[in-house]
């Protein structure tokens, strides 16, 4: 593999992506990489990635769509955290009644 070639591509697709954090689709691969699988990655990963062939970078409708599916799953990871650290208190049917007359 030719380094100078491959650190090109890198800085290339690098210039062609905006932002810290990149959205990125997997491609297939004959390692077994599997296609379509969605990933937010820093910049440079993003631009590694590309360089290889192994991913591209996500269309503005990909990234709006694993944008709110990372969301839906923050509020659901939310609401579960929330119901596991929910407290019961049982009392005793004579123990409420004891406390009602006095």
């Amino acid at each position: 593999m030719d380094l100078r070639a491959y650190y090109r591509k890198v800085r290339e697709a690098e210039a062609g992506l905006d932002g810290e954090h990149v959205v990125v689709v997997s491609l297939s691969t004959p390692e077994g990489g599997k296609a379509g699988v969605r990933t937010e990655t820093p910049r440079l990963v993003a631009a590694k990635l590309i360089a290889l062939g192994s991913a591209r970078a996500a269309t503005e409708e990909e990234t709006a769509a694993f944008e709110k599916e990372k969301s839906e799953a923050k509020v659901r990871w939310e609401q579960e955290e929330a119901a596991r650290r929910m407290q019961v208190v049982v009392i005793p049917s004579n123990e409420l009644k004891r406390k009602e007359r006095g």
